[in-house]
């Protein structure tokens, strides 16, 4: 693969459910050690995206490309099969269960043994990984064998995140993964985003928070209406740019900002004569 070739690469991808087109010829791309933030207003389409990507609703038409080859996701086995894991919004973590078995369910290690009968869990074994990945990751949790449910909100979306490595993926996809988290908890799952860019994964981050995406992204890109509404460089983009984006507001550049005082000052100058007009200090 070419050094500038993306891992993943979307073109003109399509999905129709009946009358709607949830998405309309879109082209989309993650690189290798790149953050790429997916935004859009309600029913933009994102989520449709990603499980497109996922394998779970796959589009009508286009072309997905993986390092460069063309490549079918029919099914969430041939995203998981390529290297591609998503971390959706609920986590899907048993809150009854410890840290250890949570980041192995469904692929426990067994210990050998002659026939099923006598075999049994590697507790040992997928304690020492956890405990190396956990570490790895940087991640801060009270112990392997605390229970999920006993952890923080930040805590255990750090615990699905690194979940997701065990298959060692190279583009991992986050929706919502600061939804409701306070401060610090959003710090940490910020945190753990930028050292799953420097182990040069491609990263895409579904997002409402602009403030987290501009600290973490190196890419925006925007969705609206099912169809392709802009691209930022976070370093050289602001937050009114992605949100006239986003809004369908500010299309030659112009910022949400002024989009806003464009439409208070037509406001002002249409209200009859005696009547109080829109004050400075914006709409309600």
């Amino acid at each position: 693969m070419s050094p500038d070739q993306p891992l993943l690469q979307l073109e003109g991808i399509s999905k129709q459910f009946g009358p709607v087109q949830a998405l309309d010829r879109v082209d989309f791309a993650v690189s290798a050690g790149e953050v790429v933030g997916l935004v859009g207003d309600n029913g933009a389409g994102k989520s449709t995206l990603v499980k497109a990507i996922a394998g779970i609703n796959p589009p009508d038409s286009g072309t997905i490309r993986w390092e460069g080859q063309e490549v079918s996701i029919g099914k969430p086995q041939d995203a998981t099969n390529l290297g591609i894991a998503t971390v959706y919004q609920d986590l899907a973590l048993a809150d009854n269960l410890d840290v250890v078995n949570n980041l192995f369910l469904g692929r426990e290690e067994v210990s050998p043994g002659v026939g099923s009968v006598s075999r049994r869990l590697d507790e040992v074994r997928m304690e020492h990984e956890a405990g190396e990945l956990l570490s790895n990751l940087a991640v801060t949790i009270p112990s392997l064998r605390t229970e999920v449910g006993m952890l923080s909100g930040g805590q255990r979306q750090q615990v699905a995140v690194a979940r997701s490595l065990l298959g060692e993926p190279k583009v991992v996809m986050l929706d919502e993964p600061t939804a409701a988290l306070g401060v610090p908890q959003t710090r940490q799952v910020l945190a753990l985003i930028k050292r799953l860019r420097e182990r040069d994964l491609g990263v895409v981050v579904i997002s409402h928070n602009l403030a987290d995406v501009f600290a973490i992204a190196d890419r925006i890109f925007v969705l609206r209406l099912g169809k392709s509404a802009g691209e930022f460089r976070a370093s050289e983009a602001n937050e009114d740019q992605v949100v006239a984006a986003i809004t369908g507001l500010g299309g030659n550049g112009r910022g949400a900002k002024a989009v806003a005082e464009e439409l208070r000052a037509e406001a002002s100058a249409e209200a009859p004569e005696g009547t109080d007009k829109p004050s400075e200090g914006g709409t309600e």
